[in-house]
């Protein structure tokens, strides 16, 4: 059985990362299974791009800047993202593509797979899965639903559009998804319980079969290192109460919840029982130039983090990973944390609550109770002093979303097909 997955970058961005590590589980497990993309960023990632020639690359360039800035016009602002998906790059002609048993789509915006392409994928013969990194593919546009519910029937009245109306922008998106979708036969696969949930909601979903599947980790690569050489490699005394975050301020990356994760810690350091001379967030993602945040309690940027065993000293360092994301399809850096034996504060939302179980490996608190999340931070420092909420996040990960356990499952839903 010959598996292809497509998908607009090769390791870029959560789904980029899910695609690479669902392709070498499935290697491990001796499936024959590759990667083709719209975008190459690394010559050494063994993925094959449809933009290998100077004709095909530009090509591609021009339907990423178009997809991202073209649409900018038509928002009320950034906060949400939306794609206009008018542009598109066929992947047909490929041989790799012509030879597969299954093609299994991924995230495909950002100028690769329009409608019209996914239909024309239907003319190839194979079978076909479609994981959602996101809400995109039931919606008329938007990435990040929050509480919309027009997806449910055929969106219009879009509240992210400048120009909302019964046949806006978004109603005719969904017109052209629809029209694709119906002619093309394929199951979804959603990467938690409540992305599944949402799917067999969709309008755009009906008459499809929704399987959930996580996505996988690589728990061999992450996985707990001594926490105090960890400490000395970054300079960091053992007695301090190091919280752990990523920093990702963007404008279009609203849903990741940056306002609450401030409040988070504002709180934290006006609870009594704080001493805020012995804490210390250290944030990654960003070396900090000129940035200045309003919070009482110490912190510091350790810069963009590109080699995952530098994360993995920075997971095992922390005593608690604050996970703010309003909206998440699965929440991938929680449970790299979790697989380093770190326990995660985050809110009661979407697909973090199949990774994060309350009490037993982190704390959830209710969306947007910045105050409850404070609570939790400090509860989860008080409760780990022996390592029981250290241990029970490791083998959690381990049990359920290492690479050989989650390619097996998608393995299975293959072989249905």
């Amino acid at each position: 059985m010959k598996i292809v997955h497509l998908n607009t970058y090769d390791g870029n961005g959560g789904a980029g990362r899910a695609v690479l590590r669902l392709n070498k589980g499935l290697r491990n497990l001796g499936a024959d299974s590759d990667i083709v993309c719209l975008y190459q960023f690394d010559q050494n990632s063994n993925v094959e791009a449809i933009s290998s020639s100077v004709p095909r690359r530009l090509h591609a360039l021009i339907n990423i800047l178009a997809e991202r800035f073209l649409i900018k016009p038509f928002l009320k602002s950034n906060a949400i993202p939306f794609s206009l998906q008018r542009f598109g790059l066929s992947p047909n002609y490929l041989k790799i593509l012509r030879d597969a048993d299954i093609i299994h789509i991924h995230w495909i915006n950002h100028g690769f797979l329009a409608p019209d392409q996914i239909r024309q994928l239907s003319s190839l013969g194979k079978k076909i899965v479609w994981t959602l990194h996101d809400s995109n593919p039931i919606t008329g546009g938007c990435h990040v639903r929050y509480d919309c519910m027009h997806f449910k029937n055929e969106c219009g009245n879009c509240p992210v559009l400048k120009r909302p109306g019964r046949n806006d922008l978004s109603h005719r998106t969904w017109l052209a998804k629809y029209d694709a979708y119906t002619g093309v036969k394929f199951d979804f696969i959603a990467p938690s319980t409540w992305m599944g949930d949402r799917t067999r909601e969709a309008s755009l979903a009906k008459g499809k079969n929704v399987h959930v599947v996580s996505n996988a980790l690589e728990t061999d690569v992450f996985r707990p290192t001594d926490k105090t050489s960890c400490r000395n490699e970054f300079g960091i005394d053992p007695g301090t109460v190091v919280i752990l975050a990523g920093y990702m301020p963007s404008k279009s990356d609203r849903h990741k919840g940056f306002p609450e994760l401030l409040d988070t810690l504002r709180h934290l350091a006006g609870r009594p029982s704080t001493d805020q001379t012995k804490y210390l967030l250290l944030f990654y993602g960003s070396d900090g130039s000129d940035i200045k945040f309003d919070i009482p309690i110490n912190y510091r940027f350790v810069g963009k983090i590109k080699d995952d065993s530098v994360l993995v000293r920075l997971y095992s360092l922390a005593d608690v990973f604050l996970f703010t994301s309003l909206e998440e399809s699965m929440g991938y850096t929680a449970l790299e944390s979790l697989a380093c034996g770190t326990p995660v504060a985050a809110f009661r939302t979407s697909g973090v609550t199949d990774v994060v179980l309350h009490k037993r490996n982190g704390f959830l608190a209710e969306l947007y109770d910045t105050k409850a999340l404070a609570q939790g931070i400090e509860w989860i420092i008080q409760q780990n002093e022996n390592g029981d909420l250290s241990k029970s996040a490791r083998d959690w990960a381990v049990q359920n979303f290492s690479l050989n356990v989650i390619a097996q499952r998608h393995l299975d839903i293959y072989q249905q097909l």
